[in-house]
C-alpha cells in the first residue's frame, strides 16, 4: 500500500510539473476571448483527450474567436470549413484531379488535412458531407480513390451549431454526435464582459494577436501523461452506474425516468467520461482523479448521448434534468 501511494505521490509531482502550460494557454487566450472560461477549458480538455468537441451556442459568442486562437497558441495548422447546403464531400476531403501533363489521376487534399479543423455550422450540410467527416474523426485518416492518408496528430474537429434556426439546417446523424467527446452548450456573456468586448473590439490597435506557447508535441505528449492519471477502482466502478443509469433507470430507483429515455450512453460515452474526467484532473494539476472530476464533465460528454421521448419532449424535459437526477441518485464514492 505504501509503495502505491508513493508511486501516485511521483505521478502527482510529475503532473504537476507537466501541466504548467495549461495556465499559461489560458493566460495568452484570455488576451483575445473574454468570459467564455468554461468554453476555453472545455476546448483544452477536447485537446488533452484527443476528443472532439461539438459547440452549440446562437452567433456571436466567440466560438469561431476561440477555436482559431488555440491552434495560434500552440502554433498548428488551422483550417476553417463553412458548412452549407451545396457543399459536397469532395469540398471536406479533396478529390483525384485528372493531371494532363503527366496523363495521370493526382490526389488534390481538401481542407481536412490540417491539425484544427473548424466545421462552421456544420448542421447546414446534408448528411453526405458530415458523413464524410466520420472517418477522419474515428480512425484518424482519409481514403480519396485506393489511397488512404494518416491525418497529422494533434487532429481535432471543433464543430459549431446554432440552435435557434431551423430552415436549411440538418439534424447530424446519430452516429456522427457520437463520435463527439463532449458537446458543450455555450451561453451569454455577463454584462461586465460584454463592457469589456466591447472596449476590446473598439481598440485603435486592433484585436490582440496570440503568440504560439507551446508546440504540438507538446501537446502528444501531455496526452501521453494525461493516459497515466491515477483512476481508482471505486471512480471506475463509479462511471459505469452512471452510464448505466441513462439505459437502466430502474434499477437505480429511478423509474420515473424510464418513460423519458429512448435510449441511453454507449460504451463510448463511458471511455469519453474517463478521458475527459483524467484530462479535467491533469488541468487542475493533479495526478489522480476525484468524484467532483467526474460530475464536473458529465453534462458534457453525456447531454448528447441520452436521447429523448416524445413524452419527454412534451414535457419539456431536457437530458440536462435527467442527468442532473442520475447524478443525485447514483452514489458517489
Amino acid at each position: 500500500m505504501e509503495n502505491t501511494s508513493y508511486d501516485i505521490r511521483q505521478l502527482n509531482e510529475k503532473i504537476h510539473q507537466a501541466s504548467s502550460f495549461v495556465d499559461l494557454l489560458q493566460m495568452e487566450l484570455g488576451k483575445a476571448i473574454v468570459g467564455q472560461k468554461y468554453m476555453v477549458e472545455r476546448l483544452l480538455i477536447g485537446l488533452l483527450a484527443q476528443g472532439h468537441v461539438l459547440l452549440e451556442g446562437v452567433p456571436g459568442l466567440a466560438k469561431t474567436l476561440s477555436i482559431k486562437s488555440l491552434s495560434q497558441a500552440i502554433n498548428a495548422k488551422f483550417s476553417r470549413i463553412q458548412f452549407t447546403p451545396d457543399l459536397l464531400p469532395a469540398d471536406v476531403v479533396g478529390t483525384m484531379i485528372y493531371n494532363q501533363q503527366k496523363n495521370e489521376f493526382v490526389v488534390r487534399r481538401g481542407p481536412i488535412f490540417a491539425n484544427f479543423i473548424l466545421a462552421d455550422e456544420i448542421n447546414r450540410a446534408p448528411a453526405k458531407v458530415q458523413s464524410a467527416l466520420l472517418e477522419a474523426m474515428q480512425e484518424r485518416q482519409i481514403t480519396i480513390g485506393d489511397t488512404t492518408f494518416k491525418l497529422e496528430e494533434p487532429f481535432l474537429v471543433l464543430a459549431t451549431q446554432n440552435p435557434i434556426e431551423q430552415e436549411g439546417t440538418y439534424t447530424l446523424p446519430e452516429a456522427q454526435v457520437d463520435r463527439f467527446m463532449l458537446k458543450v452548450v455555450i451561453g451569454y456573456p455577463t454584462k461586465e464582459e460584454e463592457r469589456m468586448i466591447i472596449r476590446q473590439n473598439l481598440n485603435p490597435e486592433g484585436m490582440t494577436r496570440i503568440s504560439p506557447i507551446i508546440d504540438p508535441a507538446d501537446i502528444m505528449n501531455a496526452r501521453k501523461l494525461v493516459r497515466e492519471v491515477y483512476m481508482d477502482e471505486k471512480i471506475e466502478r463509479y462511471i459505469p452506474d452512471v452510464v448505466f443509469a441513462t439505459r437502466n433507470p430502474e434499477e437505480y430507483k429511478l423509474q420515473k425516468l424510464k418513460p423519458l429515455i429512448a435510449y441511453g450512453g454507449s460504451p463510448r460515452a463511458s471511455i469519453n467520461l474517463a478521458l475527459a474526467s483524467k484530462a479535467y484532473a491533469f488541468m487542475k494539476r493533479r495526478g489522480y482523479v476525484i468524484p467532483e472530476d467526474v460530475r464536473s464533465v458529465c453534462f458534457d460528454v453525456m447531454r448528447h448521448r441520452v436521447g429523448l421521448t416524445y413524452e419527454a419532449e412534451a414535457e419539456n424535459v431536457t437530458s440536462e434534468n435527467i442527468l442532473s437526477e442520475i447524478l443525485n441518485a447514483v452514489e458517489v464514492p
